[in-house]
């Protein structure tokens, strides 16, 4: 019997099978328009081509970041024919720090390319607002409030590397000034790789976070013990500078970062209804202070609430939106699934003396009727859920009696989704409008209010 070959070549059944383009790679591409995240979009040879830092109308040097199937992810590495648009970024490192991607863009398109966002995507779900608001902005640049610094130690160079994620790798880019950070934090950023530095054990730091508000802090997670030397010296910098230090350890029985000194808080302030809101690091707060506010009122605006009504404040956090309207209301009812921000938002009312705001816990990803706490109704509602959307919620919303909703959102594909049912439980999409709460960044934050005609 013939020897059977064992070097027999199989093709797929749908035919031969595209070779993959090495990382690295460079190729020359003409850009059609941008994609829905501001960067880039080209088509090369069946592949779409997806190029950060790149705008339409363009001929730019593309270098590959990655591919999956048929997308490939891309940087501009060098623009052979700049658009008529096309600026010069604000930071001197925007082209590596992958913190803002589109300071290349005008502000104004900027603004205009998030509209586009939020328009498409409502379209495409079926929902068109009766009214568009004009843009919610404020400072495009000095507006951020909170920054996490990535640090990791060298094992190599034996030294600390400081700043930024690169866009589209795990390389830190050191970055002293970063125009974006709002201006009581820049003398810490250009302190703090100097400081860590000169730790005796700085291998132990494993990031650092900048906040401001009615205090400017520091907060260092450390993966083993520091030193009293290292202490010492954090507690000196961050006195030099006014700011708080705190320290989270990532021990067992320790999941809450600490202040170093008894008695410390981190707060903001709501001017406009003379509101002081607590936190701890780690809580989630809006970073852009300006435009938060502004968002605040408008929703106010927008939903209306009357001295005789029962108001329901849905994924509550802090009280960011529930003190405010126990401003206006007769009652608030503040929901909220994480049980330290219910602590939080529940500390919060008590210190500005707010008696008719309550706060409780429930898991909002369940169905809301059935709870007790429903029962009763409500004349409005205003809910602001994380990116997943408020699905299971949304579904029974129009249950409660609320003649008007208020839904802000961080990302309009999720919001699509549920306006379109709401649109099917009687409502009708009366505004609609963006809150640039992050300039510099394609990332979209929106306001829709309906209402029961």
């Amino acid at each position: 019997m013939a020897k059977r070959s064992t070097d027999l070549r199989f093709q797929p059944s749908g035919g031969s099978r595209a070779a993959q383009i090495p990382v690295g790679k460079k190729q020359k591409c003409s850009i059609e328009r941008l994609a829905n995240d501001g960067r880039g979009l080209a088509f090369v040879e069946g592949r779409s081509w997806f190029i950060a830092g790149a705008l339409p109308g363009e001929e730019v040097e593309a270098r590959v970041l990655g591919t999956h199937s048929k997308i490939v992810e891309a940087r501009a590495e060098r623009i052979l024919t700049a658009s008529p648009l096309r600026r010069a970024e604000p930071c001197a490192h925007a082209k590596r720090c992958g913190g803002c991607s589109l300071q290349h863009l005008p502000h104004a398109e900027q603004l205009a390319l998030k509209q586009q966002l939020l328009a498409e995507q409502l379209s495409r779900a079926g929902v068109q607002p009766q009214v568009w608001a004009a843009p919610l902005v404020g400072p495009e640049l000095a507006y951020r409030r909170r920054a996490r610094i990535a640090v990791r130690w060298d094992v190599k160079a034996k030294q600390l590397e400081v700043g930024f994620r690169a866009a589209g790798s795990q390389e830190i880019v050191a970055i002293a000034d970063c125009p974006v950070l709002v201006a009581s934090l820049q003398p810490i950023m250009r302190g703090l790789a100097p400081l860590l530095r000169s730790l005796q054990k700085p291998q132990a730091v494993g990031h650092v976070e900048l906040f401001s508000g009615s205090a400017c802090a520091l907060l260092v997670r450390h993966t083993a013990p520091l030193p009293d030397a290292d202490l010492a010296r954090l507690q000196a910098f961050c006195a030099e500078h006014a700011a708080q230090l705190w320290l989270h350890g990532g021990l067992p029985g320790e999941d809450l970062p600490q202040p170093f000194e008894a008695g410390q808080r981190l707060g903001y302030r709501l001017e406009g209804w003379d509101l002081q809101l607590q936190y701890w690091p780690g809580d989630f707060i809006q970073v852009n202070a300006p435009v938060n506010e502004a968002m605040v009122a408008q929703a106010l605006d927008w939903l209306a609430p009357q001295a005789d009504e029962r108001v329901l404040d849905l994924f509550c956090g802090l009280g960011n939106f529930a003190l405010p309207l126990a401003r206006q209301a007769r009652e608030v009812l503040a929901v909220e699934g994480v049980a330290a921000m219910v602590e939080r938002a529940a500390g919060n009312a008590t210190a500005n003396g707010l008696d008719n705001l309550q706060v409780l816990q429930a898991d909002l990803s369940t169905p809301l009727l059935g709870a007790a706490w429903t029962a009763p109704g409500f004349s409005a509602v205003l809910l602001d859920p994380p990116r997943d959307g408020a699905w299971a919620v949304v579904r029974q919303l129009g249950a409660l009696g609320a003649q008007r909703v208020l839904y802000v959102s961080c990302n309009p594909a999720t919001l699509a989704r549920d306006a379109a049912e709401l649109l099917k439980q009687g409502y009708r999409l009366k505004r609609a409008g963006i809150l640039d709460m992050f300039p510099q960044t394609s990332h979209v934050e929106a306001m829709l209010l309906f209402e029961i005609d």
